[in-house]
């Protein structure tokens, strides 16, 4: 284990008995979300390595980054685990997992697992036209959705890129009312509804512990 590997994952926690090394290697948009986990667990025997969150805008590239994480990582430890789910790759990303023998979040994308698979799925064929955003997507709003689609320089592509949506969902990871006041702003600038939606950690936190007992 690394130095920067080791400050990720210190909670000081006492752990009774010896468990086994866990690497989770994970998208950076979900960074501040397992740590948050890990730590409020005493999960100190897992590491987490994160890829570039901007991969989130180009998922043909995913599998490769995540293979190259698995070689380059998986010889320090007793499992790797892998902290995405489908994320726009067409099942790639858990063939690649299978080929690997890596564990892979279960579902679609993050919006799915944050509000829990099921309830997501049920929820799927009235919401259409929702836009969603996670705690990460709101403060990154810019950075990841208005810049790259040249909405500051071209107000006019607003409609082309969301005329079909109604509503912006915030699906918020915690409480926190100036996250809350900027994703209301978001909803603004994109012209549509907004709703918050409190949904946790949702299957992130049920799947990280199944993990941590293994």
């Amino acid at each position: 284990m690394n130095p920067d590997d080791r400050t990720l994952t210190e909670t000081g926690a006492h752990i009774a008995a010896p468990r086994g090394r866990v690497l989770l290697i994970a998208c950076g948009a979900l960074a501040r979300e397992i740590l948050a986990v890990t730590r409020a667990n005493g999960w100190d025997h897992m590491t987490l390595i994160c890829l570039p969150a901007i991969l989130h805008n180009h998922p043909e590239k995913i599998c490769g980054a995540v293979a190259e994480a698995v070689e380059r990582h998986r010889a320090g430890y007793d499992s790797v685990s892998v902290v995405y789910a489908d994320c726009g790759t067409g099942g790639q990303l858990a063939a690649l997992c299978g080929k690997l023998g890596v564990e892979l979040v279960q579902g679609p994308h993050c919006y799915s697992f944050f509000e829990g698979n099921e309830v997501f799925s049920a929820r799927s064929d009235e919401e259409i036209t929702a836009f969603y955003l996670t705690d990460f997507l709101v403060r990154q709003f810019d950075a990841f959705v208005w810049k790259p689609l040249g909405l500051g320089r071209h107000p006019d592509l607003r409609d082309m890129y969301f005329g079909n949506y109604e509503k912006l969902v915030y699906q918020a990871q915690t409480d926190d009312p100036e996250l809350d006041a900027k994703a209301e702003d978001c909803a603004r600038r994109l012209g549509l509804a907004y709703e918050r939606r409190f949904t946790g950690y949702g299957d992130l936190e049920t799947t990280l512990a199944g993990w941590a007992r293994e």
